[in-house]
């Protein structure tokens, strides 16, 4: 059945109901109106009713979170939208903000403020006038309809959150049966992970490997990351999670790397040959 319109409530706009009709304007490509809903358009399918309603019944397109008993797990309108997609809990996983931004929508500032273990006013600090310039602009609007100029800019966020989760779930998925870990040479049990270069070879080759090897089971052993390098056929080095024991510096020297960050942190090479990597990081390891 096709969607109709995405209705949600009038008056301030809040992050939680934005980003929903965000991402559910990019699903179904249609306009959105600011209003109560009608008991109508509460049982038409047609009609996606976000934030107001009274109502979560997924079969029917409403998606309010405000008759929720208040000491239920925080969730906001987002949160049932993504949920609806079967995208939730890799966004979750994926989203840092997804899970303050429910403390934030369902206990206010204080609470979250407390549950993050910050003060008060350090939330204030982290506003952005983009957010709050587009959601003052989306307040200010009955109706936006598809082609419209913040229609677009609400379609273009629904479009990259949903194409990071869902890329991004992709590419874990990719990185587990493309990856060998290393020992070291003369790493005291330090470890590199290596990500195999493939055809065809994607845009970002390191997007997602420090994610996944942070995950993982042998996180705690890894200091140094070994990609393809996106710009040319050979490799990338790297230090993971800022490892102190990795000082690329030590190799910039050498023949068959062109390139070493003056702070260390980072080498490219165009040796291929795994021996060679190998030995490339033995030189810039230092204990």
């Amino acid at each position: 059945m096709n969607v109709r319109y995405i209705l949600t409530h009038p008056g301030s706009a809040h992050k939680d109901e934005f980003l929903a009709c965000s991402i559910l304007s990019d699903v179904h490509q249609v306009g959105i109106v600011r209003r109560e809903p009608t008991e109508e358009e509460l049982d038409d399918p047609r009609v996606c009713v976000v934030d107001v309603g009274g109502r979560h019944e997924p079969e029917l397109m409403n998606f309010d979170h405000h008759q929720f008993p208040r000491d239920s797990t925080p969730a906001c309108a987002l949160t049932l939208v993504l949920q609806h997609l079967g995208v939730y809990e890799e966004a979750r996983r994926f989203c840092e903000w997804l899970e303050p931004a429910e403390w934030f929508d369902t206990r206010g500032p204080v609470e979250t403020a407390d549950w993050l273990g910050v003060e008060r006013e350090t939330l204030s600090k982290l506003n952005s006038p983009i957010d709050v310039t587009v959601l003052r602009r989306f307040a200010m609007c009955d109706k936006l309809n598809p082609g419209e100029p913040l229609w677009t800019i609400m379609q273009f966020i629904g479009e990259d959150t949903l194409g990071y989760v869902r890329s991004l779930a992709d590419r874990m998925r990719f990185i587990s049966k493309n990856i060998e870990v290393w020992d070291i040479p003369g790493g005291d049990g330090a470890k590199a992970v290596f990500l195999t270069r493939t055809t065809p070879m994607p845009k970002d080759p390191s997007m997602g490997l420090a994610r996944y090897v942070d995950e993982s089971e042998f996180s705690g052993d890894i200091t140094a990351l070994i990609y393809p390098d996106r710009r040319g056929e050979g490799y990338g080095l790297s230090r993971f999670n800022d490892h102190s024991s990795m000082e690329f510096t030590r190799v910039e020297r050498e023949d068959d790397v062109h390139f070493a960050h003056a702070r260390g942190f980072l080498a490219k090479t165009s040796a291929s040959d795994p021996k060679r990597l190998l030995e490339l990081l033995g030189l810039a390891f230092q204990g």
